[in-house]
């Protein structure tokens, strides 16, 4: 009986030599290279252990205008000569002589035809700039612009984590974007942010696979793909020629000045690391043919001339793949949103990451939120969406559209380990570690497919959002289509056929909180058409068309002709895709109806076929778009509040201001001001309180106000037709109510915030305020009311509730029979202008007025919208909107307010002049309502209402599928015919490597033959415990075997020949 405790100490002994490998790392650090002026490895621990103390790395971005230098662009590719030719004729042709040199540019697309052209000219002037642009092959002028990155560590404000007893991993949550079009006052990205809790930290011990394994790409491995054959860029800060994680760098170039191709901040070496590191953390695709592209210099710099040079080189390579984990929120951008098409349409799959601004929605960056970019959200390993990934929709649509589904693919962003700067591993967190994520797997998915005419930037988008794992509990502006499955999208791909395929495939309002914020509102009878724009994938090529028109196909069982839908769409698809924007509204018969209707618009997309032999030269694919609302009777005038749209501008084009001039680091007003993206908190808390809130996005002129209770108008920045004036004043006085919430507005404060334009080449000033203050006293002047130019902030409490005035204006005139209430303030302008402080007392901040009219309305006026803005509420004030809209919608004064201690005398507007517009202001430049004229810009004619072309219904009487997402597959694609080979389900012995190799641990033969190194310590005690599991059955089974039999002098045991054999492994076996 003694031989139990024996062989149980043995297993013990067995167990405790493996188990200590579960979630531990190599001990081997990751060694960074030195840096002068930049040292990226983590802060010593005061104790001198492996700890460190936990610390965030701030981002900023500044940017300059390269004196007299401007980039020349062409109208197509011509060779060195041609350029010269063509701009010594533009400027030989000007009225005034220009000395003018061209800039050489020393880099590898120097030698071959360009689009574009460095010039320094000594004296430039707006004549001549005017004649270069002049010139038929001559497409635009823009400066040469210096872009600084500055990478500083500061004392994160959390919590340190607990510390990680892995050594040589450095932790960083990593933010790269690209700057804004206009940074001379360093708008940059901000402090790089944080991940919550740091949750991935605890996972990596708990799960150390590296996350190309942990996406299973080893099963594509065992069975001979590892990217060989296709090429993939990294555009980023280079790669170290010797690294030892890297075998098949086919290329290293630079673009920069810095005479060296080396890495010296690490960015680079990461992200190329996650993409093909061959060994340690190890990448996707190893095999494949790395190109590095240095486009930044180890102070961070960059110059707009090289980042057009590198893509035309990338060209000029025939590059499959194009990492690039950089962004910025201007997508009128024309000169880098054109090249990126055009790298698209030349079948570069492009990968970018979509922004480190989360979680505020809105916040999608370029060339990300293209609907020919794979733009890449972030999630940690627990499948939660990573607090700083930035969230749909995009905004390009607005005011009058809707914006698309982005991101379109979700993966692990958060604590992902990837090659460290000269050797080793480090772990950094942000999209721009997602985006190499996807990258890495595109090009690995593209190594197995045997025909790669199949591949292109379409096909491979459809492949990926088709496999994609829904997350549950998150909606699609969120995770797009799901979190990346690299099997599923292998198995696609290798039964796919080109085709057309839409994105989101279907429409279900009633889907929710997937499908948010279409599910959160039904739709009734006289509301606004919700519109939904879906995008068009063209796998057939990189141009096509809609045959006809799309067809609207009701179910007659599920009450399909309850609604109209009115469809609009791309007139060419390219590169790649298109728009299809539906627009749903309820059919008149369905008034007082509730219920579920269902249909699907049809529509066929034709391109040409590459291969003259097809038939009529022209491939077409037909695909079903399912629609599915609920409707409910229309709801009571009261209860319908709309949001006005239209008058809300935003960058880009403009200069439009943040609302809250503390914000130093984000001054830029880039949201979109939509309920669906940075006032989503106030739409949501209107819902839940019964309203309906619609949006507007056409003038006043074009909406019935007998069907809505209020009118809420909120940070507007655009100016009033006269019209519409008129037409308010009427809907007003026949029961219609009104709120507005403005913003800040001073011309001195204005001037104190300008920039240097880097188009223009001129100081350029804020064209308004935090809101447009002169145009919404034009609005409102008929009742006697007006807002101030005076800035306040401060702290105060109303109606036992704690609020902050963040940058907002005070009422300067009200009717003498109003409401006003009154707060004492900070004078945020006397800071701003002269950096003085002072209190001022009595500021008027919210007026209720009944109008005198029989049955006229109500209007409510406060005079700062950050509290119930997402973007920096740092208060929010629901509660004070909760009662405006009981007081507009039901005529309900609440008391606290109208018995308040804080109500003074309505203010006259006599103890100072109202604010007037800026002088010189260029507004007309980006307004719907203003154009140029001569002196004062004046209102343009006021355009007509929009007009839906509603679609003639073809009604079908067919049963709909009950769920849209599950029946919605890419056409002849069936997943149960691509079933994955068999693979070898042996792991490879292992060996140590000598002194003079890598850390790591290299791998003979097996998954990756002769070179790729897998985490051998994740899987050895998962054997060593079902070893030993095996060993004790044996070993019980012959205890309980000897029970049976008469006691007898037991033999000696002598010990098992295997079992020695397994102990001498084990003891060769390395400790981390």
């Amino acid at each position: 009986m003694l031989l139990l405790p024996v062989w149980a100490s043995m297993l013990l002994g067995l167990l405790v030599g493996f188990l200590p490998l579960v979630g531990m790392e190599p001990t081997r650090g990751a060694k960074s290279g030195s840096d002068p002026t930049l040292n990226l490895e983590p802060l010593p621990s005061s104790s001198g252990s492996n700890c460190s103390s936990q610390m965030t790395l701030k981002l900023e971005f500044s940017s300059k205008v390269v004196e007299h230098e401007f980039i020349v662009g062409f109208t197509g590719y011509f060779s060195a000569k041609a350029r010269s030719l063509y701009i010594s004729s533009a400027l030989r042709n000007g009225a005034v002589a220009v000395e003018w040199h061209i800039v050489p540019r020393e880099n590898p697309a120097s030698d071959f035809p360009s689009d574009f052209e460095l010039v320094h000219i000594s004296q430039p002037s707006p004549s001549s700039l005017k004649t270069l642009e002049d010139h038929p092959y001559i497409k635009r002028v823009t400066p040469q612009r210096k872009v600084f990155r500055v990478l500083k560590y500061v004392p994160s404000p959390e919590p340190a984590a607990p510390c990680n007893t892995t050594r040589g991993t450095k932790w960083q949550s990593w933010q790269s974007s690209r700057p804004f079009r206009r940074t001379s006052l360093s708008l940059g990205s901000g402090f790089w942010h944080a991940t919550g809790r740091h949750s991935s930290r605890r996972l990596l011990r708990a799960i150390p696979r590296h996350v190309a394994q942990i996406l299973q790409a080893d099963v594509l491995w065992q069975m001979g793909h590892t990217g060989s054959g296709v090429k993939v860029a990294v555009f980023d800060t280079g790669l170290s020629e010797k690294h030892p994680h890297f075998k098949n760098v086919k290329e290293r170039t630079n673009w920069t000045n810095e005479k060296t191709l080396d890495d010296g901040l690490g960015h680079g070496t990461f992200v190329a690391g996650v993409i093909a590191s061959m060994r340690e953390c190890q990448g996707f695709a190893p095999d494949s043919e790395l190109h590095i592209f240095r486009v930044f210099t180890n102070n961070q710099v960059s110059y707009t001339s090289w980042f057009l040079d590198a893509f035309n080189y990338a060209i000029l390579k025939k590059i499959d793949v194009l990492n690039l984990s950089i962004g910025g929120p201007d997508f009128m951008d024309h000169p880098f949103v054109d090249k990126v098409w055009e790298l698209t349409a030349n079948r570069v799959i492009m990968v970018s990451a979509i922004g480190n601004d989360g979680p505020l929605y809105g916040t999608l960056n370029n060339p990300a939120d293209q609907m020919d970019v794979i733009g890449v959200g972030g999630i940690d390993f627990e499948d939660n969406i990573a607090r700083f990934s930035s969230r749909g929709m995009t905004t390009w649509e607005l005011p009058g559209g809707y914006g698309r589904v982005k991101p379109d693919i979700v993966t692990y962003g958060s604590g992902v380990r990837g090659s460290g700067m000269k050797e080793g591993c480090r772990s950094l967190s942000g999209t721009s570690v997602a985006s190499p994520v996807v990258a890495g797997a595109v090009t690995l998915l593209a190594s197995t497919v045997l025909n790669r005419e199949l591949v292109n930037p379409a096909s491979m988008k459809q492949a990926l959002i088709a496999s994609a794992r829904r997350l549950p509990g998150v909606n699609m502006f969120e995770q797009g289509h799901g979190k990346l499955d690299l099997i599923r999208a292998y198995q696609i791909l290798n039964s796919y056929r080109p085709q057309a395929s839409l994105s989101p495939s279907y429409i279900d309002l009633t889907e929710c909180p997937y499908m948010w914020p279409y599910c959160s509102q039904p739709i009734y009878y006289g509301g606004m058409p919700t519109i939904v724009n879906v995008t068009i994938l063209n796998g057939m090529g990189v141009t096509g068309r809609i045959v006809d028109k799309p067809i609207w196909q009701p179910y007659l069982p599920q009450n399909g002709d309850h609604i109209d839908v009115a469809v609009s769409y791309s007139p060419v698809l390219w590169p790649w895709a298109g728009y299809l924007a539906v627009s749903i509204s309820v059919a008149k018969k369905a008034a007082s109806w509730e219920g579920i209707a269902q249909g699907h618009v049809m529509v066929t997309v034709a391109s040409p076929a590459e291969n003259d032999s097809e038939v009529g030269g022209e491939l077409t694919s037909t695909v079903k778009l399912p629609i599915k609302v609920k409707i409910v009777p229309t709801p009571p005038r009261s209860k319908r509040v709309l949001w006005d749209q239209y008058h809300n501008l935003r960058y880009p084009p403009g200069y439009f201001p943040r609302d809250n001039l503390r914000m130093k680091n984000d001054p830029l007003d880039w949201n979109g001001d939509h309920i669906h993206t940075n006032f989503r908190d106030m739409y949501q808390h209107l819902r839940s309180m019964g309203y309906f809130v619609e949006v507007l996005g056409a003038p006043i002129t074009c909406f019935d106000a007998s069907q809505y209770g209020t009118l809420l108008m909120v940070d507007s920045e655009e100016e009033y037709f006269p019209e519409e004036i008129t037409k308010l004043r009427r809907d007003i006085d026949n029961g219609l109510s009104l709120i507005v919430f403005s913003d800040w507005y001073n011309t001195s404060v204005m001037r104190k915030v300008k920039f240097y334009d880097e188009n223009t080449r001129q100081w350029w000033m804020p064209d308004t305020g935090g809101a447009n203050v002169p145009a919404l006293n034009d609005l409102i002047s008929v009742w006697g009311m007006a807002f101030s130019d005076g800035l306040y902030e401060g702290d105060f409490t109303l109606a036992d509730h704690d609020m902050y005035y963040a940058s907002g204006c005070s009422i300067a005139r009200f009717p003498e029979d109003g409401i006003v209430i009154a707060k004492n303030l900070k004078d945020q302008g006397l800071e701003v202008l002269k950096q003085e402080t002072a209190v001022v007392e009595g500021v008027p901040v919210l007026g209720l007025y009944q109008t005198p009219s029989d049955g006229g309305g109500r209007i409510a006026l406060y005079g700062d919208s950050n509290c119930i803005d997402d973007s920096h509420r740092q208060k929010d004030c629901f509660w004070l909107l909760d009662a405006l809209l009981q007081y507009t919608s039901y005529s309900m004064t609440p008391p606290s307010l109208s018995h308040s201690h804080s109500r003074v005398t309505p203010p006259t507007g006599t103890e100072r002049p109202l604010p007037q517009r800026l002088e010189g202001n260029h507004l007309y430049r980006y307004s719907k309502v203003l154009e140029a004229h001569l002196g004062d810009p004046k209102p343009r004619p006021l355009p007509a209402c929009p007009h839906l072309s509603w679609a003639k219904p073809q009604p079908v009487n067919e049963t709909a599928p009950s769920n849209l997402w599950k029946h919605q597959k890419l056409l002849s694609v069936d997943l149960d015919k691509v079933a994955l080979p068999n693979v070898r389900a042996y792991r490879p012995q292992v060996r140590p490597l000598s002194p003079g190799e890598s850390g790591a641990w290299d791998i003979p033969g097996g998954i990756m033959p002769g070179r790729y190194n897998q985490e051998v310590g994740q899987t050895i005690p998962v054997f060593a415990f079902l070893g030993a599991m095996v060993v004790l059955s044996f070993f019980v089974v012959q205890l309980t075997k000897t029970k049976s039999k008469p006691k007898r002098r037991k033999p000696r045991i002598k010990r098992p020949t295997y079992l020695q054999q397994q102990q001498q492994t084990t003891g060769k076996n390395p400790t981390v």
